[in-house]
């Protein structure tokens, strides 16, 4: 055998090892889990009301971000959203709660956003709305107020009944007079590329609840193909259940790394 043709196979050979060794260490690399989580509330609440899961998830060794979405229109609630997970020193897992899951929708097109978790809440498809699903299929409540300069409220009345009955009566009232007073109008934005079409998503049913109709959450759950869990709460299944939902947002964190 000639030197050169030596020389030529051996190198084939290294190059071929090299790319074989590249290969094993993206796969490692794709196979770690998520460590960043991003909360995103919803209508009505604040961050705050993330406070038990994010507990948990930080003693299990999760970075927590919490968004404070100013509730002003839905391009700010996304912007605001956007804002937090770039912030982040790599992928994300976005969970979005109520209208927050229309938020994460839309902003979870951002190439640092790994899955979606989808918690009592809106799932819609591109060129749909909360409000196209609402109508559709209506909530239980009808304390959903508006202001006369186009806000919503609940009405203080029916709040723990309707958004928050298995929670203490003394904190729901302190929640009812206290809540965020979203912008109508963004309520009936649609999404312009629904982002649990292109990557891995989970979700919560809350089975008892008053302020999304639990079928329709059934149904944007399985239109989307989320890996989905029941639980027997009010809307605000993320305060009453906080080990439930956090266990599910580990498992994303997991599983998305594999995807």
């Amino acid at each position: 055998m000639k030197l050169s043709s030596y020389v030529t196979r051996i190198a084939a050979a290294v190059a071929l090892s090299a790319a074989a060794i590249g290969s094993q260490a993206a796969t490692a690399a794709t196979a770690a889990p998520v460590r960043n989580i991003v909360l995103v509330h919803g209508y009505f609440a604040d961050g705050s009301g993330w406070q038990a899961v994010s507990k948990i998830l930080t003693r299990d060794g999760y970075k927590v971000s919490v968004v404070q979405e100013p509730e002003t229109s839905f391009e700010d609630d996304v912007k605001a959203t956007t804002r937090v997970v770039d912030a982040q020193d790599g992928p994300s897992i976005l969970v979005g709660h109520s209208y927050g899951g229309a938020v994460v929708t839309e902003a979870g097109n951002d190439d640092k956003v790994a899955g979606l978790v989808y918690v009592a809440a809106f799932q819609p498809d591109t060129g749909e709305s909360p409000l196209d699903l609402t109508k559709k299929t209506p909530p239980a409540t009808k304390a959903i107020k508006a202001t006369a300069d186009g806000h919503l409220y609940i009405d203080p009345a029916n709040f723990h009944a309707d958004f928050a009955a298995d929670l203490p009566v003394n904190e729901t009232r302190f929640m009812a007079i206290s809540q965020v007073t979203p912008a109508a109008q963004s309520f009936g934005v649609p999404i312009t590329h629904a982002a649990w079409r292109t990557k891995p998503s989970w979700a919560v049913v809350a089975t008892a609840d008053r302020a999304i109709n639990p079928e329709l959450e059934r149904f944007m759950t399985q239109r989307a193909g989320s890996k989905t869990v029941e639980i027997n709460s009010s809307h605000v299944a993320y305060m009453s259940h906080p080990a439930e939902v956090a266990k599910l947002i580990e498992q994303a964190a997991a599983q998305s790394g594999k995807e």
